[in-house]
């Protein structure tokens, strides 16, 4: 039965690779097809495991560093972002950045880094659009 018919499969990709895999039957698709369809997408959601790229090397993080704030990890100029990434307070919090310094400014570059992966890892690239852009690292 399922020969005769047409299954869309789309893949839908997070931040951190392959979220879930989902299997839709064609508009045209009978409910066999549906039936088929389901089961098939059960057994991929179990057989499916997140990957995760590997994390960007210091010398990414430096890029972003150079593009947000020229490259200043003590960067404290008044527009409410510090550190050599521009990280907002609330979102450095968030990331648990506390447990270095109240503000990224304050941090070393290598703490920076470490609760910058975190960020990414919540956010995404997003969390330095304009920048990651400019370096490919988002579309």
């Amino acid at each position: 039965m399922l020969s005769t018919c047409t299954i869309r499969w789309r893949i839908l990709v997070g931040v951190w690779g392959v979220a879930a895999l989902v299997v839709a039957p064609a508009a045209d698709a009978g409910a066999d097809a549906v039936s088929a369809a389901a089961s098939s997408a059960a057994v991929v959601r179990r057989g499916v495991q997140p990957v995760e790229p590997p994390l960007p090397s210091d010398a990414t993080w430096d890029q972003v560093a150079d593009c947000e704030s020229g490259g200043d990890w003590a960067a404290a100029t008044g527009n409410g972002y510090y550190g050599g990434l521009q990280i907002w307070p609330p979102t450095w919090q968030d990331a648990d950045g506390l447990r270095f310094a109240l503000r990224p400014d304050q941090a070393t570059r290598g703490q920076q880094i470490t609760v910058a992966q975190e960020i990414l890892h919540q956010q995404g690239w997003r969390a330095w659009s304009s920048c990651a852009r400019d370096l490919g690292l988002l579309r």
